[in-house]
């Protein structure tokens, strides 16, 4: 199975158990732009950037490949969704003031999707992509579930997961645009031990492990003794920084 895929199985599940971005970055992203009449949520999943930038814009079109990621996507006024590939979209030439890409930039074909992006986007018009790591929090947690769980899925990860992971690099993107630097972003939340599970099991390739019976059940039994170990200690907090790559498009 393509990876870009997997986002499409149990999307309902991927919805209720991705973090939340800062506010701070849709505020940051709003002040790049020197008109805030349409933003393209490109690649946009469940639609959780997307609302961050409805609130700063007038309009936003959030877009996927994804029908069942679409279908599951979070309802605003001002967000439309449609289901539509980020490399050949039909908006009108010159239509956004930004074109943003959470979570999403590494699945998509470089050769195709920039040339769309100076298609749709205004003259000036801003773009900016991210995505997040791993989750860093309690050391006994790091030990007992992080660990031992990431080593099992290392072979499972596709290449495309690893450019992110080395930060959007200018190379491995053929990135177009003079790259703009971005203030430091960091996603936090407070998670029990079961809605951190919940969360791992959207990874993509924590499906494609759990394929193997083998696997999954050692994964099973570890995510077991992280909830019997765990769950009395509530909401824990967890970090990670965002990867980025910024550029103004000319």
């Amino acid at each position: 199975m393509e990876s870009r895929h997997t986002f499409s199985i149990a999307s309902d599940a991927y919805a209720k158990n991705r973090p939340q971005y800062p506010p701070e970055l849709f505020g940051w992203l709003a002040d790049q732009c020197e008109d805030r009449n349409v933003a393209w949520d490109c690649a946009t999943g469940n639609g959780q950037a997307a609302l961050g930038l409805a609130r700063h814009f007038a309009a936003v079109e959030a877009t996927d490949i994804s029908p069942e990621q679409i279908e599951h996507g979070f309802p605003a006024a001002n967000v439309t969704y449609s289901v539509q590939p980020a490399e050949h979209t039909r908006f009108p030439n010159g239509t956004f003031d930004l074109v943003a890409v959470a979570q999403g930039l590494h699945w998509i074909d470089f050769g195709l999707f920039w040339p769309e992006v100076s298609r749709t986007a205004k003259r000036g018009a801003f773009f900016c992509a991210w995505g997040y790591d791993r989750f860093e929090g309690d050391a006994e947690l790091e030990a007992s579930l992080f660990t031992p769980v990431l080593a099992i899925l290392d072979p499972f990860w596709a290449p495309q997961n690893r450019i992110m992971w080395r930060g959007y690099r200018s190379d491995e993107i053929a990135f177009p645009f003079a790259r703009v630097d971005a203030p430091a972003f960091t996603i936090e939340v407070r998670w029990t031990v079961q809605e951190i599970v919940d969360h791992m099991r959207t990874w993509s390739a924590y499906k494609k492990a759990s394929a193997d019976p083998g696997l999954a059940r050692q994964i099973a039994a570890l995510e077991a003794d992280a909830i019997h170990c765990f769950q009395s200690a509530g909401a824990m907090t967890l970090s990670v920084p965002l990867q980025m790559v910024a550029g103004r498009i000319s």
